[in-house]
């Protein structure tokens, strides 16, 4: 019998596509790791040099301001440890006045001890002398007012000593927010210096040269700013003094304001010689913040430290100092006046003339004469 035929189909044979699949996945996936692993190898982008003086010039801004936040923070310190000192003084004393008006209640109470309890009525008729018992309940009337008024003293001792403790606390307390903030302060100071440091220390040396020229250049633009001012200021002095030659050959009846104007701005510039003669004795003295002299200063410490040897007494920092006398122009100073930088008003410098000015700079640098165009300028003022 023949064979029959099969109505079956046959199988065809499947090609598997999973291994195809599984391998463009591995493939995709070791691109991605290797251009992960090759982003995260790729060091970052060097700053330029403009980038690193930019940083550098604000770190040590940002460090001129917390050091006149420590000044703050240590001159309410200062003040406040005073005010706790008086006043556990004043407790002190206080508490002996309490335990002296305790030991005359003592007194008068044992003496009552001493004496018994007996009544007026019996008193009086065991007396000798009824003339004495007079006498005597008298005398017992006085003592009784003593012992009152002793009652009262003691109360009222008592009591303003609890005011004066309660107030110490207070103040004590007041005295470790300040001391917490003066730590806080110096924290912020020391940050921002080193942060500034350690962005220098990474420079190669050709890097520092370019730095340094960048300095240069900003310096002799600083200068030929401050050359146009001394211009500006010649010129005004000289149109000033022909105007006044014109007032005085107009008449005589002017004199006597004249003479008064003259006399309160010889007094001026009197102070403003005794402030730079102290301003140029301090120069080659290192900048160190939180300093008020004699060995180094601060930028606001100098300051204040200049018109206190012209018998000028100045706030500690420039943020108070700023506040102190007249506002002036740009256009009108004078020697002796104090000009603020920046935006935060965290410099101050003393303005020598001709667009000059002496000043503690930074950290790592000397007091010095720099133009006063070399930083923002924020305001001036004329303390005296």
């Amino acid at each position: 019998m023949p064979a029959l035929a099969s109505h079956r189909k046959p199988r065809t044979r499947m090609r598997s596509t999973v291994p195809a699949v599984g391998l463009t996945s591995a493939a995709l996936a070791s691109v991605t790791l290797l251009s992960s692993q090759s982003a995260m190898a790729a060091p970052a982008p060097k700053p330029s040099i403009e980038e690193v003086q930019k940083k550098v010039d604000d770190l040590y801004r940002q460090a001129g301001n917390a050091t006149q936040k420590y000044n703050q923070a240590k001159e309410a310190t200062d003040r406040q440890k005073s005010r706790v000192d008086s006043l556990l003084d004043d407790v002190a004393e206080r508490t002996e006045k309490v335990n002296d008006a305790r030991r005359t209640l003592g007194n008068y109470a044992a003496a009552q001890y001493r004496n018994g309890g007996l009544a007026p009525t019996a008193t009086f008729f065991l007396a000798d002398d009824p003339q004495s018992f007079f006498d005597q309940t008298h005398l017992m009337d006085r003592m009784a007012e003593r012992q009152q008024q002793a009652v009262t003293e003691f109360r009222t001792q008592q009591a303003k000593a609890s005011e004066q403790r309660a107030e110490a606390v207070e103040s004590l307390e007041t005295l470790t927010e300040s001391q917490a903030s003066l730590r806080t302060s110096k924290q912020n100071v020391q940050t921002k210096l080193t942060e500034a440091r350690t962005l220098l220390s990474k420079l190669t040396a050709e890097e520092k040269a370019r730095l340094a020229e960048l300095e240069r250049k900003k310096e002799a633009e600083a200068k030929r700013k401050a050359a146009e001012l001394a211009k500006k200021q010649a010129a005004a002095r000289k149109e000033a003094e022909r105007k006044a030659k014109e007032a005085g050959s107009s008449g005589t009846e002017t004199g006597s304001g004249s003479g008064s104007d003259t006399g309160s701005g010889s007094s001026a510039s009197t102070k403003a010689e005794k402030v730079l003669a102290f301003a140029r004795a301090q120069i080659g003295k290192p900048y160190v913040w939180g300093a008020t002299g004699p060995a180094s200063y601060d930028c606001s410490g100098l300051t204040q430290a200049a018109w206190k040897a012209a018998g000028v007494d100045l706030p500690r920092t420039t943020w108070d100092q700023v506040n102190v006398g007249t506002r002036i122009a740009t256009a009108d100073l004078q020697p002796g006046d104090l000009v603020f930088f920046y935006d935060d008003i965290s410099h101050v410098g003393i303005y020598k003339g001709d667009g000059m000015m002496i000043h503690a700079p930074k950290p790592g640098a000397n007091v010095r004469e720099e133009s006063i165009y070399y930083m923002p300028i924020y305001g001036s003022v004329r303390p005296a």
